[in-house]
């Protein structure tokens, strides 16, 4: 099923002042059982996955750990297409990982997206696949609209990507051992 997304303003704190800001939301179906997605969704293998194509991600200071840890902030180098830095270092802080639930909180910025809050949902459809969400709340003082562009064509993307690791049936951790 083809990613279907939407944009709308909001409101946001940042810095103590109420800013215009943009939430996008993209979703899709999955095919795939949520126990494995759910698995996947918490490495930084997948994020690689996903993004190939549109970005690449180097961490700063050591190398990715297996799986995301909650509390843990992370500095990542991005190039757009794999090879146009953007964006200096970019931060990613897990703030929540809900097993019981399927979703993921993580707060992010970086000198063009001051504010890059993504918090990501699965719900089990049954019948081995799942409902799919990353919601993203963007603001990037007048580089906002250009940041919202990127991100709608990036998120889609990631989510077809998401379908060749259903296809393939593609794990990215052993939780076997």
């Amino acid at each position: 099923m083809n990613a279907v997304a939407k944009v709308e303003p909001v409101i946001i704190d940042y810095n103590g002042s109420k800013v215009r800001a943009n939430k996008l939301t993209v979703h899709s179906e999955i095919a795939m059982r949520i126990d494995t997605a759910w698995d996947n969704v918490k490495t930084p293998a997948l994020l690689q996955f996903v993004a190939k194509g549109m970005m690449k991600f180097k961490s700063v200071g050591g190398p990715f750990p297996k799986q995301w840890e909650v509390g843990k902030t992370y500095g990542i180098k991005i190039c757009i297409f794999g090879f146009i830095p953007f964006g200096g270092i970019h931060y990613l802080s897990i703030e929540k990982m809900d097993d019981a639930n399927f979703q993921i909180s993580t707060r992010e910025w970086d000198k063009g997206a001051k504010v890059w809050n993504h918090d990501i949902m699965m719900r089990d459809l049954g019948d081995g696949r799942i409902y799919y969400e990353d919601s993203i709340t963007i603001y990037g003082g007048m580089m906002t609209g250009f940041i919202i562009y990127f991100a709608k064509k990036f998120y889609k993307h990631r989510q077809k990507r998401w379908q060749i690791v259903a296809e393939n049936n593609i794990k990215f951790i052993d939780n076997s051992l």
